[in-house]
């Protein structure tokens, strides 16, 4: 049986799950793909700290001992920022390795580079996970789009502010009183900036763009607002009205062919398929020319959802290559 060298980079919560799942899956994935994975480096910033009982021996702070491991043929990425990100990638598919990256910052800038460099280079590139962790809205939309064209995406693409605007509403929390809770329970970084501003969502509603239309607006046109702006006496008077707060990041291609993109607060009424989505859960609705309008919901961070469908880009890569679909 043959067997598949793999390598981790960063080794954080989504690299660790990554970790854990290709360890708990592994006699399934033998099955079902007809190969033996091996996790051969692991690639972190402190390498003296085993974080993962059993897993010293993989782990380097080099990034060129990952590349001289022999027989290395996937790469998955769970660092943050464009970069050293997009030049380790790069260097992968350079060396004919499959990459699966969880990086929007990176895949929102460098990705459509990145997707051609491994199309010339005979590789594939996973990137479900850069946009709602375990919502699997690429792989949902690569395949609508196959037969539909799509006008509109509108999303929830940021857990922590849904988790804020939802115990704002639900219990009559401050937004300050909601981010402490969000910080405690994980769901917040001890910097909040990207997620409380729209910064996180604008980068992943970036990636939406360039799979719906083939292209994305200038970043510069596109309008992002945060919730912080938001009172919990503004919470209750939508909530009287049967009026929900949603942080919503939308692109829509008009009808001169212009690509228009803006994240922002938005009060939506109970026939908007965004008004049941609470808590830290993700949603995308898209609007299509044949089907109408779709909505996908799922768990949009954390350890298992991220990784599991970094696993499941790997799952289809190998499978494409053997020419048959697998399912995990």
């Amino acid at each position: 049986m043959a067997t598949i060298k793999a390598a981790i980079l960063g080794f954080g919560t989504v690299g660790q799950g990554i970790y854990h799942i290709l360890n708990e899956k592994r006699e399934e994935l033998r099955e079902k793909l007809g190969v033996e994975l091996e996790v051969a480096k692991i690639l972190v910033t402190d390498a003296s700290r085993e974080r993962v009982p059993g897993t010293k021996h993989l782990m380097t702070e080099n990034i060129d001992d990952v590349f001289e491991e022999t027989g290395l043929q996937v790469v998955f990425e769970a660092i943050v920022n464009e970069e050293p990100a997009y030049s380790y990638l790069k260097c992968a598919v350079e060396n004919k390795c499959h990459v699966i990256t969880a990086n929007k910052v990176m895949f929102a800038k460098r990705g459509e580079e990145l997707q051609a460099l491994a199309k010339a280079n005979g590789v594939f590139v996973g990137y479900e996970a850069s946009v709602a962790g375990g919502v699997p809205i690429i792989k949902t939309m690569k395949n609508i789009l196959l037969v539909n064209d799509v006008s509109r995406v509108q999303g929830i693409l940021n857990g922590t502010t849904n988790y804020i605007l939802t115990k704002m509403r639900a219990e009559g929390w401050s937004f300050e009183h909601a981010l402490l809770e969000a910080q405690r329970l994980g769901y917040a970084e001890a910097d909040p900036f990207n997620d409380v501003s729209g910064q996180d969502a604008f980068k992943k509603l970036m990636i939406l763009s360039s799979l719906a239309f083939g292209e994305q607006p200038d970043w510069a046109d596109v309008e992002v607002i945060g919730i912080d702006t938001i009172s919990s006496e503004q919470v209750a008077a939508a909530t009287e009205k049967g009026l929900r707060y949603r942080h919503v990041a939308e692109v829509e291609k008009r009808e001169d062919g212009t690509i228009y993109g803006k994240v922002a607060p938005l009060l939506v009424d109970a026939e908007h398929p965004l008004y049941p989505v609470d808590d830290v859960f993700n949603a995308v609705a898209m609007e299509t020319n044949y089907i109408g309008t779709l909505s996908i919901t799922g768990p949009g961070a954390g350890m298992y959802p991220t990784a599991s469908v970094m696993v499941e880009d790997y799952a289809e890569i190998i499978g494409k290559r053997a020419g048959f679909v697998v399912t995990i």
